[in-house]
């Protein structure tokens, strides 16, 4: 069983850089209080690691 990453965003997204927009959108949170589970792998993990300010993680079974 692979484990996945669920994703929350906890802060907005205004005055913020257009880079980190565009990785909450790949990452598919669109608001304050929204979550999303994503695989764990790499590419997702190097976009957390970008907005890790703004979101919280936590592993999740798959």
């Amino acid at each position: 069983m692979s484990t996945k990453l669920k994703v929350t965003q906890l802060k907005g997204l205004a005055g913020r850089p257009e880079a980190q927009r565009k990785v909450m959108a790949g990452l598919g949170l669109r608001g304050i209080r929204k979550s999303v589970v994503v695989e764990n792998t790499p590419a997702f993990r190097g976009m957390i690691k970008k907005v890790i300010h703004l979101v919280s993680v936590e592993e999740v079974d798959g």
